[in-house]
Formats: C-alpha cells, structure tokens, sequence
C-alpha cells in the first residue's frame, strides 16, 4: 500500500482531476482517500475526458469493493492491491479498464530557510548598530548545523534542533534549583524512540531463540528466573562475550551497544554543565512577573472631542459613559444634555472619514440630525466606539449583541519577552491604532498566537493574565490553549462571558518537513459564544523568498487538517463552519522587490508600492489562498526582518553555509478574517507595535467589533396554540463546477435552524458542453420545503444554511457555500448568488431564487445594537424634513466598511460567462 504510487493519500477532488487531464489518456486512474466515507477510498478514472469516481468501501471484514448499483454482486479484496490489479482488465463494471497509473508528485523538501529558529548567523547591514544582547540559543544552534554537515543522522539532528529551541526551560528549571533537565530527558526519549523498538523486536527474537535451547523444566521444579527486560539488561554474560567475539560483525555490534550506552549516560551530564556555566557566565535571569502596582478599578472617565459644527464653528464633546450622557458645548451658546435614549441613529461618512452625523429624538415627532467633524478618522473612530460602549452599558438586555475581540500575532524569535506588553495588548504604535480615550478599554475576548515561544506553556499564560490584570485591573479567564512546538495560542475572556462559552474544541496540525516536524504549522481554538460560533487559527508557514508554492501548500493543509467546530459540519470547507474565523500567525510572505528599492519606499512611507508585489496579496488576487478572506489596510511599516534592540534598521542579509541569503523587509505577520454574509464585523484598528525590540519581528494587533446571537426565546411558548409554521421554499437552483466529471448530483442542506440534514433529489438538467465545466439544475419540484425548528422573524434572521453539491455515484462534495436567511424573508422570492468552495478552493458558483415564509404573529423584530451605527457612502446634506422614524425597516441591508468583502453580484470568473452567452 505504502509503495503504490497511483495511491495519493487525501488530495482533494479538483487536484486528481487535474493530475489526470494532464495525462490526457484515457484508462488513467489513481486513488485517493474518501472524503464521505471514513476508511473508504474514491477510485478516479479518466475516459473520454471525463473523471469518473467509484467508491472504494470496506465490509465488516475489512475486504474491499468498490461500491455497486443495488442487485449487482460485488467483487471483494483483501488488499488494495489486488483490487486495482484485478480492474486492470476489461469487462469489469468500470467504464474502462485501469490501464495508466498516474503517481502522486514527490513532496517539496521543506528546508526551512532563515527564520528556522536561528540556524545560521546574522550579518548586520552596511551602518547597522550589533545588537549587544546575546542570542544563546542562536550559537548552540550554530554548532549543531556544523555537525549536521558530517552527520547522516539529519533525522535525530531535527529533534535535537527542536530542544535548542526550548531549552530555555531547563535553564529556568536550573535557575529555580531544579537540576532535572525534564525537557532534555523528554527529547532525548523521543529521538531514540526507533532504536528502542528495534532493540524491543530484536530482544524478543533473542529470548525465543534461547528458550528452544532451555532445556525442559520439570512441572515439579521452580520456575526459571524470567529474562530481564529490555532496561534491566545490561549485564553480558562471559561465555556468551567469547561467543561475540568469534564474529567481527557481532563484536561491531556489542561495541556500538556499548558507545549508545556510554553516551546516553554522559550526555546529560554534559548539558547539565554546558546549562550551569550559561548561567553563571551570563546571568541570566528570567522575565519578571512583578509588574506596577494594581491599579483600583474605576469607572471611565469623561472624555472630550474638540468638533467643528457647520462650515467654521468649533464646539465640545463630552461622552459621559456612566452617565449614559453626550453633552454638545458651543461659544456663547449654553450646553446641551442628550441622553443616550434619545440618540436613534449613527451615521459614519465614508467620503469623509472624520465625519459623522448624529440623529436625535426630539419632543416633537420630527428628529433632528447633526453633523460633526473631528480632527481625524482616529478620533472620530473613538467617539462611535464609545457611544457604542454606552449603549450596551445601559441597555436591558440580559444577553450582550455585541462583543469587541482582540487578535494579536507576535514571533518571539526564541527569546523571553520584555517586562511590559502594554502596547501591544492596548492596540498602540503605528498603523490604524486606538486613540489614547479607547486604548485602555478591555476587550471581551483576547487572542494571543504567538511563534518561537520559548516560554514554557504555564509562565506565558500567567505572563498574559499578569499584564492583561496590570492594564485592565480585571481577572480574565482561560478559555483554551494549544500548543505546537513554539507555536501557542491562548484565548481570554472576561469573567461574566465565561458562563457563555461552550462547545471548545482544539487541534493541531504539523507541516514541517514532510509534515511531520511541528517547527511549522498552525494550532487552533474554536468555541460557541452562545448562539455565534468563533474560529481562531494561529499558523507559522514555510520561510524563505522562493516558497511561496510550499506556503499555498501550508495552508492548504492547515485547512484540510484543522479539526475544530461542530463535527457533524466536518465535511464542510473549515472557512464555512464558523460565523467568524479569523487567520492570524507568521504567514511568511514576502515582497518581490529588490531590497533597496523596498527600504527607499519604506523610507518615504509608500507602502502602496510595497503591498501591489506582495506575496500574499498577489496569491489571494490569483485565488490561490485565503478566498474571501478580508485584512485590514496596512498603514504600518514591514514587521520583519528588524535588527534586534531596535526598530530603526532591518536586517536583511544572512550568512549560511551555502552562502549569503537575502531577507527582504516584509509584511510577514497578519491577521485576517472571513464571515458569514450578513453578520456584523468591525475592524477597528489594525497595526503593529514600535517599542517591543526582543524579537527580529514586530507584534501585530487588530480589533474587532463583532455581532453575537444568544439562545432565542420565543414570546409564545410552543403547545401554547396551533402551531404555524415557517418555511424556506426554493423556485429554482443552478449550480455551475469547475469539474471535467460529468456525474449526476444533489445537494445536502445543513442547517442549526432545522432538525435534521434535508437533501434534494438529482438535478434535471445537465450541460457539459465546454470543457473543463458542468452545469447543473434544479426546479422547484426536485428542492426540498425546509421548515425551521422556530418560526419567528427574529430568529430566522440570525440563521444560515450550509449547501453541499455531492456526486451521487461517490457522495463526495464538488463545493460548498453559506447563504444567508435575513434577505430573503418575505412573500415574494430573492435571488442569491455565491461561490462554492471546497479545500480552500474556488469550484465553482451557485445561484436561484428563495424565500423564507414567517407566519403572521411571528413577524416582530427590533432592532440591534449595532445596527444603529450605519455607512453613508455620499456626504449629502439631510433633507429639509427629516423621517419621522430613522430606523429602516429590519430587511433593509446596511451599507457595509470598506474593510468587509462586498457581496457577489455575478460570475467573476471568465469561464463561467461562457454559459451566459457572452463570447
């Protein structure tokens, strides 16, 4: 199994179809695992252009056939093998015998370049100050890749690598008076663990071969002491000694056993002196805990903005969030008191980003609206969020619609962090950064994801609770952490949210070389926030310029791999089972540009320049990575790759053993996130930190305003009356996938509105016409009516439906794709249209038209809390007569931030205008 080649493993659908077109011979097959069936297999076979995919299913027995119409007798294997062999001729059932295996490509080496946990040594740019502080993990790393040259033990050597990293927690250990070398005990166990099977296989060989010649015991007579095990057995006795030495290969033998155990004894001595004269030599100390005073909880303070009201006139805002207050101060006028009741409506300019009009009930039934500018978008950006803060401060609601997260991203590069992280957990530096009358407003939820850590996992979390109670002057709790290697992420909540969370889930997922090492790849969270379901991967992809491929591939694995949400959604796209993901970590992606053209733009802050040839830009652009993710604009400078004790200078050359390696500056920390459609995400701030100088990467932060749903409570108890029901009903559905099969599909509806997965009967209409596509229909008689659990306006507003296109033959998706229940409540149908994902991959589109039917007495709504912020793209002037009531009605769409990824409004792709009839 292991050696056939026509054996791919768990590539997706859309991958085999392209290994095989390139083929371009019919009878070419290959295999690959099942993505529907787990333990099963999905054989691809091409013919006439078309992939045709069976199914591979194991019985009780564990033998194998490949799946049948009903009333056909299978065929039945014990091995794989055997299966395809025997298919090889024709007349089998298949549409053609299996005649060209098509082999799976040979992995990219991973040879990790220059972020691999300090291999090789810095040489400073021409003017660039050396960096007093000393690295020592970067010089034992040094002499272990010297020794990796004259060693063929490259495999041992990785784990090796791997304790240099961490052996700063021996060192602390040692600090304490703790002599143990816990971790160096651990990677030593791990590295041996081949040679300690091999000598368990070979000892039992050993002990059956001695007891044939043990002469009989008598029933009578005692026991015979028992071989020793394996750790006991160090004793040779002499007349088995003269025995090995008759052989040279035996002897050879005795003498490596005797060296191993000469050097597993000595080694830990070694470390533990080479670790006692670090600490002398160096005084080494670890990061102290003991930070400022406490401070006392308060309340927050009043907080004024200096406003022009009208073309000239200048006036005072002060936001009393205690108070629940907005107080308007003009020269010569007296002041004004709003009460935070009487503000209906927030509107943010767009045209002008400083900009903002406020509307307000009067005792009239008219509202009156003002406009007010600020000094800049920062500080207008401050105002909203506290106006926001008041309103959810006094508003009844027993459960919160809106919470603000904050993400942050930080590579260590393998030393301890500084005493204060103070900017980076209060969003301060440069880039859209909070304003000083915010920064110190906690968060509900953090999320810290960190790369090359070398803390130990309990000191870096009482290190974040420790910084966030000396800031926040609040306990916040723990949520989850995972860790991979150096990679960890950490999530905090506040205390009164803890009761909310549920369902957490973590994984972890290893794409180092031959993705087996965790040096690379991503560790993730996911939890319930009541009725809302979070994401949150930190990943650290391939280093070096040139691997961009092996970082698509990253990703593309992470994707594949990552178990968290909901597992009976596991068959979907991971950016699909969340109501919000964020993508955070050292992506890696670099910029393609000459070093010195990249510091003179950074040098004139034309980062413009810089971001059109980034890497990770121009692969979303080709939609190889990230589809319909959103980032944040990036007005800060590259993050990596900075001299160390300094942000003024980049450190942008490496002397290696194969010569001198280029480290462009670039944008290789980020944070990015994807949503469902028509839920409420804010970006409000997105940069990096300027005085945190430990690390040759600067700390990354964004924060977001993020809409949640709790547990709906209907106000008519069910079995209280006739029960009435809503309905989805669809007229039409047309699905269009880059695919060159041309099978027979359904779809599958998945929803947490309904009771039970619903599936619709096969398409009846087929077009395959152009090459390389399949188009797909359905009408209205073969889609399902879909009832909700809860027939309530309210309720269904907040729901989605998860649609799956599967092949009826291998019941395995061609894409997936989310849609929304909000626009479509109504008595007449609404168009939709979206793109089908599946993998990480664009496959296709889907489009028709639907409608959700709510019973009368089921149609009341109110509305959110952040629903009374809204965009106004165009700077006109408010009307003569203002509505009578602000508030749109609860179908209308809010114009979205320029931050968020706008709805689809068509085929963006060129190939699928073909069906349209556009040449």
């Amino acid at each position: 199994m292991a050696a056939a080649r026509w054996y791919h493993r768990d590539i997706s659908q859309g991958v085999a179809e392209e290994l095989l077109a390139k083929t371009g011979r019919d009878g070419s097959f290959l295999v690959r695992d099942s993505e529907s069936v787990k333990g099963a297999y999905a054989l691809c076979l091409l013919f006439q252009r078309h992939v045709y995919t069976y199914r591979i299913l194991p019985d009780e027995e564990g033998l194998l056939s490949v799946q049948t119409i009903q009333g056909i007798q299978a065929k039945c294997f014990r091995t794989l093998p055997d299966l395809i062999g025997a298919y090889q001729h024709p007349n089998n059932g298949l549409v053609a015998p299996l005649l060209h295996p098509v082999h799976r490509p040979r992995p990219e080496e991973d040879s990790d370049g220059e972020d691999a946990q300090g291999w090789g040594h810095t040489v400073s740019c021409p003017g660039a100050p050396r960096s007093s502080r000393t690295h020592i993990p970067q010089q034992l790393h040094q002499r272990l890749q010297e020794q990796v040259h004259n060693s063929p033990a490259s495999d041992f050597m990785g784990f090796m690598a791997e304790y240099l990293t961490h052996h700063v927690h021996d060192l602390e250990a040692l600090c304490h008076g703790h002599p143990q070398l816990r971790h160096f005990s651990t990677a030593l166990a791990t590295a041996c663990r081949a040679l300690h099977s091999e000598i368990d296989f070979t000892l039992a060989g050993l002990e059956t071969l001695a007891r044939v010649f043990d002469s009989p015991v008598s029933p009578r007579s005692p026991a015979r002491e028992q071989v020793m095990p394996p750790c006991c057995s160090k004793i040779i006795h002499p007349p088995l000694q003269g025995f090995l030495n008759s052989d040279p290969d035996l002897e050879l033998l005795l003498n490596k056993i005797s060296t191993v155990n000469h050097l597993l004894s000595s080694l830990e001595k070694k470390v533990l002196k080479s670790l006692q004269e670090t600490v002398t030599r160096h005084n080494l100390a670890l990061p102290s805990m003991a930070v400022a005073p406490l401070p006392a909880a308060r309340p927050l303070a009043e907080q004024n903005f200096e406003v022009k009201v009208g073309k000239s006139q200048r006036a005072a805002l002060t936001v009393d969030v205690e108070s629940g207050t907005v107080t308007v101060t003009k020269r010569g006028s007296e002041e004004e008191v709003i009460p935070q009741d009487k503000i209906l409506q927030l509107i943010k300019y767009q045209s002008v980003q400083s900009k903002v009009r406020l509307v307000c009930a009067r005792e009239s039934q008219k509202s009156l609206s003002r406009d007010f500018i600020f000094p800049n978008a920062r500080k207008r950006e401050a105002f909203c969020q506290l106006l926001q803060l008041m309103k959810i401060q006094h508003s009844n609601l027993d459960e919160p619609e809106i919470i603000s997260v904050y993400v942050g991203t930080w590579n260590m590069g393998s030393t301890p962090p500084p005493r204060s992280l103070a900017s980076w957990l209060t969003s301060r530096g440069l880039g859209r950064t909070q304003d000083e009358t915010t920064a110190c407003i906690p968060h509900d939820i953090y999320v810290i994801g960190t790369q090359e850590n070398s803390l130990g996992d309990r000191e870096w979390v009482e290190f974040l609770c420790a910084s966030l109670k000396t800031l926040m002057a609040i306990d916040y709790r723990v949520v989850a952490l995972q860790c991979l290697w150096s990679i960890k992420i950490v999530v905090l909540v506040k205390p009164e949210h803890q009761r909310r969370i549920s369902h957490v889930h973590t994984s972890s997922v290893k794409t180092g070389i031959a993705n087996t090492l965790g040096n690379k790849g991503a560790v993730g969270i996911s939890f319930l926030f009541n009725g809302t379901s979070f994401g949150f991967v930190n990943c650290h992809l391939a280093s070096g310029s040139e691997k961009t491929h092996r970082r698509n591939q990253n990703y593309s694995d992470i994707l594949h791999s990552l178990a968290l949400g909901d597992k009976r959604l596991g068959g979907f796209d991971l950016t699909l089972r969340f109501t919000h993901l964020f993508w955070f970590g050292d992506l890696n992606y670099r910029l393609d540009m000459d070093v010195q053209d990249i510091l003179t733009h950074i040098v004139k802050k034309e980062f413009q320049a810089l971001l059109a040839v980034d890497q990770l830009n121009m692969e979303r652009e080709k939609n190889k990575v990230f589809l319909r993710f959103s980032e944040g604009d990036i007005s800060f400078p590259p993050t990596y790759r900075y001299e160390r004790g300094t942000r003024d200078t980049y450190v942008w050359q490496k002397s290696k053993p194969t010569g001198m390696r280029i480290n462009v500056p670039s944008w290789c920390d980020r944070i990015l996130w994807k949503s469902h459609p028509e839920t409420h995400v804010v970006c409000n701030s997105y940069g990096c930190t300027d005085d945190i100088v430990t690390s040759d990467h600067s700390p990354v932060f964004a924060t977001f305003e993020v809409g949640v749903t709790s547990q709906f409570v209907p106000k008519e108890a069910p079995g209280s009356g006739p029960e009435a029901l809503a309905c989805i009903e669809w007229e039409s559905i047309e699905v269009i996938l880059k695919t060159t099969s041309h099978s027979k599909c359904y779809i599958e509806f998945h929803s947490y509105c309904l009771e039970e997965v619903q599936r619709s009967g096969e398409n009846t209409f087929q077009n395959c016409d152009i090459p390389g596509f399949l188009k797909l229909g359905w009408s209205s008689k073969h889609l399902p009516v879909l009832n909700p659990i809860l027939p309530d306006l309210e309720y269904l507003g907040d729901q989605h439906l998860l649609l799956s296109i599967k092949g009826v033959e291998s019941c395995e998706s061609y894409g997936e794709c989310c849609l929304a229940l909000r626009s479509a409540i109504g008595t007449t149908a609404q168009q939709f249209e979206t793109f089908l994902f599946h993998r990480g991959e664009e496959t296709g589109s889907v489009r028709g038209w639907m409608r959700v039917r709510v019973p009368r007495g089921r149609s009341g709504t109110r509305e959110r809390l952040y629903e009374w912020i809204s965009f106004e793209e165009e700077d006109s002037e408010p009307a003569a007569e203002p509505p009578t009531c602000p508030k749109p009605p609860p179908q209308r769409l809010r114009n979205r931030p320029r931050s968020l990824p706008e709805p689809a409004t068509g085929y963006t792709n060129p190939a699928y205008i073909i069906f349209e009839g556009v040449p």
